[in-house]
């Protein structure tokens, strides 16, 4: 066997001089990718092995080698990677002097400051380890010799290939249910604002499935693109370990616009736009890889049996009648033998939508094959093409996967041109789970399951496809898509009049929402606003269905109970606005027996009293499941009429958790003096952690927040100090205007602010201070934003003027900035 001093190169192994050539390649303005990481790993192979060479020489030890694995192994070494190093020996070598040896390895790389994961083992050690440890036999795959003794390197490799091989149809099920354990922790990486390249479903650990899946012959995985995709995943996790000087691989917020400057690109949603092609093609791959695996395994199975059965002779593959050139074969939607896609140009939506509603994936062979031969739509799209596309949106669930699998061919693109600018389009709003062209499927989606409560069906589908296509123009999104969806509409083949709809649909896609949670529906002019948008009760009634699935398309956050209510209020109060009857001027209706009760009680004694109540029964406006894990309920507070009041209780319940979801305002007169009235304040709130605190203990805060002796704004102010906060996120500035024309009898402001514990008390202190009365408020939060409208008057009950509602709009900012 060679001795270490005869298969290595005799060099000094100067630290100093490793680590400065190591910085300069790193620092330097030459190569990047993967000639950069390659050099890196070079440079790295020759100090290791001068290393290598000298620790030899002075412990004496032949036979053994020093061994590269994972990354490492491949040569793809970035700034701040492991060193995967594995010490292999003869078994004969005395173990006194591998230990030495290993010693002599080992502290150089640790006194360099270099992350290092190291072994020492024989080769039968070797195997066996692989052979007990997943990971361990996923590393010596790509095991490469450094140092050493290559034939000892080369007979470990080729026995652990083989067992890898022999073991395939135990070992790749095992690595199946690996990649989804931790797909399931980490998420799916082209969803992700802070993806972790590597973990995630979609990132490098998924690469690495793929290239073991490769080398057991068992299945390979779609080739196109999977190189560049896994060179762009590596490329910015490169860049994101020299922008930040660690070992990471999570691509956190803070630092994405300093990785896309070092990647040269435009920002961080560039950034973000182009990881997410990245991870999605990987994600596809594997996807389809793994469905080949698990088809090829249970062939193995079977084939046994069925060779019995048949007397030996090959059984022919079952094919099943799908669609007009399009069968079912091994699970799978594929082209007919007879099928012509050069000749039939709706073949491709045919088949797609016979694929969703068998509930089967599309082939990658024949979307190959329709993306090469297939012939490109006319335009508008005839109606057997537009019929068909229509039957996918339809088809539910089903319609992901193969929207996914034309995607991977660029064939939704060619379909529907202006997709191009929402593909893989990141959200930044923490509410939405989706990036853009996810959000727009996954709302087609909800869409299919309300298909039976609208008259036109096929409208609300392509308004739910289309619904948020403006995002990828400059501008309010919903502006720029009743253009682009005019276009699309007309393009997919749909008369004038049925275009006209859809646009309305896409331009007003957030009007009830947006209406519902943050207007009072009693006051006429809301209904009526709304009315005039929508135009049609027909109009109305697919609006209704688009609003609910957008929202439950977008995230848990976006939907409730309560705002489904709302949402149902407003729609009712709009269709009989359109069927002919007017809604009534609002009037002052009167107290509640509970709110008379309690009135009569707080000029008794000249203080607050409250009531707290939970139950549906309670909650006939507010959120009676809110938000998963909010326990909700109806506050009343009574309080003789003085100033401070509203910033007191919105205080007290900022101090005790409570989330607070609508308020309303109003004023109650004593029969026996009309002098001394009582404010009475109806809140709809929700405890955010445990349970809700008690009565007696709200009270007793509110009497301290109103006589002064309880210092809210310092109380507040020390408990945001010690909340932790993300370093170099800056949230937007508040924003305060007035909305026109929302109300006949008050000014409305709507606020949008970064929440935070106690942005209601402020609210109220800037409102006091302006010397406004605050009739109702509509309180909603959207991820990290509160999205609140106040309706105010003056202190004579009159809308405020234009000049003096806009002075305080910009008040209302300073103050709360």
């Amino acid at each position: 066997m060679p001795s270490a001093e005869t298969t290595t190169e005799a060099e000094e192994p100067d630290p100093g001089n490793y680590a400065a050539a190591r910085l300069r390649l790193l620092t330097g303005a030459g190569d990047t990718g993967p000639p950069r990481r390659a050099a890196l790993a070079g440079l790295t192979d020759r100090w290791l092995r001068a290393l290598f060479t000298t620790a030899c020489r002075s412990t004496g030890v032949r036979g053994a080698a020093l061994v590269a694995v994972g990354g490492y192994g491949r040569g793809e070494l970035s700034p701040r990677s492991d060193l995967d190093l594995l010490l292999l020996h003869d078994r004969h070598t005395d173990p006194a002097a591998v230990a030495a040896l290993a010693d002599r390895l080992w502290y150089p790389v640790w006194d360099l400051g270099l992350a290092l994961d190291h072994s020492v083992r024989t080769p039968a050690r070797a195997r066996a380890t692989a052979a007990e440890d997943l990971k361990v036999h996923l590393g010596l795959l790509d095991a490469r010799t450094v140092a050493g003794d290559a034939g000892l390197v080369t007979t470990l490799r080729t026995t652990v290939l083989a067992d890898w091989r022999n073991q395939a149809a135990g070992r790749l099920p095992e690595l199946h249910e690996l990649c989804r354990e931790r797909a399931e922790r980490q998420g799916e990486l082209r969803f992700l604002l802070e993806p972790d390249l590597k973990e995630a479903r979609g990132g490098l650990r998924d690469t690495g499935a793929l290239r073991a899946i490769a080398a057991s012959w068992l299945a390979d995985a779609p080739r196109e693109g999977l190189a560049e995709a896994r060179r762009t995943l590596l490329d910015t996790r490169d860049a994101l370990q020299l922008t930040t000087g660690r070992a990471t691989d999570r691509l956190d917020l803070q630092e994405q616009d300093q990785v896309a400057a070092e990647l040269g690109l435009r920002d961080a949603d560039a950034l973000l736009r182009r990881v997410y092609e990245a991870a999605r093609t990987v994600s596809y791959a594997s996807d389809v890889t793994w469905r080949e695996v698990h088809r090829v395994l249970r062939a193995r199975s079977a084939r046994p049996r069925l060779r019995a059965v048949l007397g030996g002779r090959r059984a022919e593959p079952e094919r099943t009648a799908l669609a007009d050139g399009v069968v079912e074969q091994d699970g799978e939607a594929v082209l007919a033998r007879t099928a012509k896609p050069e000749r039939d140009p709706v073949l491709v939506l045919r088949a797609a939508a016979a694929a969703a509603r068998s509930g089967v994936p599309l082939s990658p062979a024949a979307v190959r094959r329709l993306a090469a031969a297939g012939r490109d739509l006319p335009v508008p799209w005839p109606p057997a093409a537009r019929e068909e596309f229509l039957a996918l949106l339809g088809a539910g669930e089903p319609v992901i996967a193969v929207w996914e699998a034309l995607e991977a061919e660029g064939l939704i693109s060619r379909l529907l041109p202006d997709w191009e600018r929402v593909r893989c389009r990141p959200q930044r709003n923490p509410v939405h789970t989706w990036t853009v062209d996810r959000h727009l499927i996954e709302t087609a989606v909800r869409a299919a399951a309300l298909t039976r409560r609208v008259s036109r069906p096929d409208l609300l589908l392509i308004a739910a496809l289309l619904h948020d296509i403006g995002k990828g123009w400059p501008g309010d999104h919903s502006l720029a898509g009743e253009t682009i969806a005019r276009d699309m509409a007309g393009r997919i083949g749909f008369e004038p009049a049925d275009v006209a709809v859809i646009a309305t649909l896409v331009r007003h896609h957030l009007l009830l929402a947006e209406t519902a949670t943050r207007r009072d529906l009693d006051d006429p002019a809301t209904v009526r606003a709304v009315a005039s948008a929508v135009g049609t009760t027909s109009t109305l009634e697919l609006l209704h269905a688009l609003t609910e699935a957008d929202a439950l398309a977008t995230g848990p956050a976006a939907w409730s109970a309560w705002r489904g209510s709302l949402v149902a209020d407003l729609t009712g109060r709009v269709a009989a606005l359109l069927a002919g009857l007017e809604p009534a001027e609002p009037e002052l209706t009167p107290p509640s027996a509970d709110q008379e009760r309690l009135a009569m009680e707080a000029l008794r004694t000249g203080g607050p009293v409250l009531t707290l109540r939970t139950g549906t029964g309670a909650l006939r406006e507010g959120p009676d499941t809110a938000e998963p894990g909010l326990i909700g309920a109806e506050l009343l507070i009574a309080v003789p009429d003085r100033p401070g009041v509203l910033p007191a209780a919105a205080g007290v319940l900022a101090l005790h958790r409570l989330t607070v979801h609508s308020a309303d305002l109003r004023t109650a007169e004593s029969p026996a003096d009309p002098a001394a009235t009582v404010l009475l304040l109806n809140w709809r709130v929700a405890a955010a952690f445990g349970a809700l605190p008690e009565e007696t203990r709200l009270r007793a805060d509110l009497v301290r927040a109103l006589d002064g002796t309880l210092d809210i704004r310092t109380r507040l102010a020390e408990r945001d100090a010690a909340q932790p906060r993300r370093r170099g996120i800056t949230p937007p500035p508040p924003r305060v205007r007035v909305a026109p024309a929302a109300s006949r009898s008050a000014t409305v402001l709507e606020i949008r602010a970064p929440d935070a514990p106690g942005l209601l008390h402020r609210i109220g202190r800037a409102l006091e201070g302006a010397g406004v009365r605050v009739r109702s408020a509509r309180v909603s939060t959207l991820g990290a934003n509160a999205v609140d409208a106040f309706y105010v008057t003056s202190a004579d009950g009159r809308p405020l003027p234009g000049d003096i509602a806009a002075g305080l709009a910009r008040a209302l900012e300073q103050a709360l900035a």
